[in-house]
């Protein structure tokens, strides 16, 4: 853990968002660890294509880590020994929080929290074979099962952190993370825990930090077209002074964050998954409405580059 500074704020994984170009993007604004999208350990090992694309490191990325989903121990254990530890990651992540439907139902992701000899062995195993520092990113529970013997078993597996989203399975993203929860686990374990759930700015990094007594936060939704919040929090927790980007700053991140997704993926990709991006970057901008219509009809990088230049040039009239 020498080379990992945990306060401040954690780029989260999020499936089809924090790839290559987006964890680059954050790590220049400095966020404190960039996570890949949650890879599958089984599909690593049946050496899939498509999942080895998703651990693809920018030379940009100095604090990236790779979160790795699954549940066979053995399988787990094996990728990272023969496969992850040859790479440049500094940490190495289990998913123990995924609630989505199809993750459940192959037993992965946050099925695992009330499985609690399945999990250690999991935990266990993945230390034993990893070179790096390894952690876990729980929820609150599932099936009426709170996560807290998790928690315990982690640190008795020497799992290096813990992060902690503060909902359960069955809450998914609705309603408020709880922080009161996310205390609890501070207060049950020695090793440190990372909090996660509704940051979307300093403000509430700094409150709910302040509160919980967390060692550093996680942002996931918060950062959709707001990589600049890392760089708020990171500069306002060492006294420095931080300026709010202006629309104008939105858009031309916008443009770079789609001309660097082009550079790993191509234009056609790029084009088509910027679309949930440009939603970010435009929210609450006056006619921006209009704009992401348009933006999801268009192909190609020249159009969208007019499109966007022309509605910088819009918001600057009175």
């Amino acid at each position: 853990m020498k080379d990992i500074n945990l306060k401040g704020a954690i780029l989260s994984p999020l499936a089809g968002y924090t790839d290559v170009a987006f964890r680059e993007i954050c790590s220049d604004h400095n966020a404190t660890m960039t996570v890949t999208e949650m890879v599958s350990a089984k599909a690593l090992y049946y050496k899939d294509k498509k999942s080895r694309e998703l651990l693809e490191i920018s030379p940009k990325e100095e604090r990236a880590c790779v979160q790795l989903f699954g549940d066979d121990p053995e399988i787990m254990g094996y990728v990272v020994k023969e496969y992850i530890n040859k790479l440049d990651f500094k940490v190495i992540d289990i998913n123990m929080g995924c609630p989505a439907p199809k993750i459940i139902k192959n037993n992965n992701g946050s099925a695992l929290l009330d499985q609690p000899e399945l999990s250690y062995d999991i935990m266990k195993s993945v230390v034993d074979n990893s070179n790096v520092p390894v952690s876990v990113k729980i929820r609150k529970g599932i099936r009426n099962t709170n996560s807290i013997e998790i928690a315990r078993l982690a640190e008795k597996a020497g799992v290096s952190f813990i992060t902690v989203h503060g909902r359960t399975r069955e809450e998914y993203y609705q309603g408020h993370a709880d922080w009161n929860y996310i205390k609890e686990i501070k207060n049950i374990v020695k090793i440190p825990v990372i909090g996660n759930g509704d940051i979307n700015s300093y403000e509430d990094a700094y409150e709910k930090m302040k509160y919980s007594g967390v060692d550093g936060v996680s942002i996931g939704r918060g950062a959709i077209g707001n990589p600049f919040i890392f760089d708020e929090i990171y500069k306002k927790l060492a006294g420095e002074e931080y300026i709010m980007p202006t629309n104008e700053e939105k858009i031309n991140m916008a443009l770079y964050h789609l001309e660097l997704m082009a550079k790993y993926k191509g234009e056609r990709i790029a084009v088509r998954e910027m679309r949930k991006h440009f939603a970010g970057y435009l929210k609450s901008m006056h006619g921006s409405k209009e704009i992401k219509d348009k933006l999801n009809r268009i192909d190609n990088i020249e159009e969208i580059k007019i499109l966007l230049e022309g509605f910088i040039v819009n918001l600057a009239k009175p």
